[in-house]
């Protein structure tokens, strides 16, 4: 199991993303307009630097809903592979069943 100031933190850092997801699109979205001049991007640029590091989606890592494992992480599901087999193993998850050939 990971430590709890990991998954915290994780979780943190969400929140962080949820709360400046609009500005971050609003500001990408003024970058990628044709009409605006150097200085004006540039200040656009400026702006999206000024916002928090983690407030970007790319630093958020997938984790096991239980554990918080992050390794092995199986997204259909939200859980990593030692829990998913225990799940599948004890047919809490419906439809799915050790493969045997």
């Amino acid at each position: 199991m990971a430590k709890k100031s990991i998954i915290a933190k994780e979780k943190k850092r969400f929140q962080t993303v949820q709360r400046y997801q609009q500005k971050r699109l609003h500001i990408k979205a003024r970058i990628r307009q044709s009409n605006l001049s150097a200085e004006q991007r540039e200040r656009a640029f400026a702006e999206l630097r000024k916002l928090p590091r983690n407030a970007s989606p790319c630093r958020l890592r997938n984790r096991c809903f239980l554990t918080g494992r992050a390794r092995g992480y199986y997204r259909k599901f939200g859980l990593s592979r030692n829990k998913l087999r225990e799940h599948a193993m004890h047919g809490n998850i419906p439809g799915l069943v050790k493969a045997s050939w």
